[in-house]
């Protein structure tokens, strides 16, 4: 059970870094190698589908973490229950387009696989690539369906927990739908 907690807190963390550090070695090599002369042919190349992978685990971590951009203005006008009820049907559509991106993106992913296609630097199959696009949303899926079911036990009053402040003064329908504080002390 450890081992599944840790993953689900710390699943994106460690590949976000992983790929960070791959790709910073990466491409400090290659600027390292230009200064004697030399040019390594594959250090761009990763660096490049690093960064591919980052940004697709980065919008799951984004979700995990509800950091994503959104306008909010509807949000201000609701009370707590409602802001949980709007941003549950946010996420319904967002779900919607990620389970859309998997599918298709695992097709295209296996085409390209079935192809036989590889990069030209590191002769990688092209298919892991792409691959980055299904597994990303896949994991923001799952992140998405964990904060609908945070978000249901709010409603339902299923969740254990009282509706009374927390200590820094938001509410526990601010922390679902992590509006920011118009005061300027940032997110809660």
């Amino acid at each position: 059970m450890k081992v599944i907690k840790w993953l689900d807190r710390h699943f994106e963390e460690f590949f976000l870094v992983f790929f960070s550090v791959i790709m910073v070695t990466a491409i400090s090599l290659q600027i390292f190698m230009r200064l004697f002369g030399e040019s390594l042919g594959w250090s761009e190349e990763l660096g490049r589908y690093c960064f591919i992978w980052l940004v697709y685990i980065g919008i799951s971590y984004g979700v995990k973490k509800q950091r994503h951009i959104k306008v909010d203005v509807m949000l201000l006008l609701l009370k707590d229950k409602g802001k949980v009820v709007l941003t549950m049907i946010a996420n319904v559509i967002f779900l919607t387009f990620a389970i859309f991106v998997v599918i298709y993106g695992f097709e295209i992913a296996y085409k390209i696989l079935d192809w036989g296609q590889t990069s030209p630097g590191l002769n990688l199959p092209m298919g892991i690539v792409y691959l980055a696009t299904p597994v990303g949303m896949g994991l923001t899926a799952i992140r998405i369906i964990q904060q609908l079911a945070k978000q249901y036990a709010f409603l339902t009053g299923k969740d254990g927990k009282e509706e009374e402040p927390l200590a820094n003064g938001s509410s526990r329908a601010n922390v679902l739908t992590h509006e920011q504080d118009m005061t300027g002390g940032g997110r809660t």
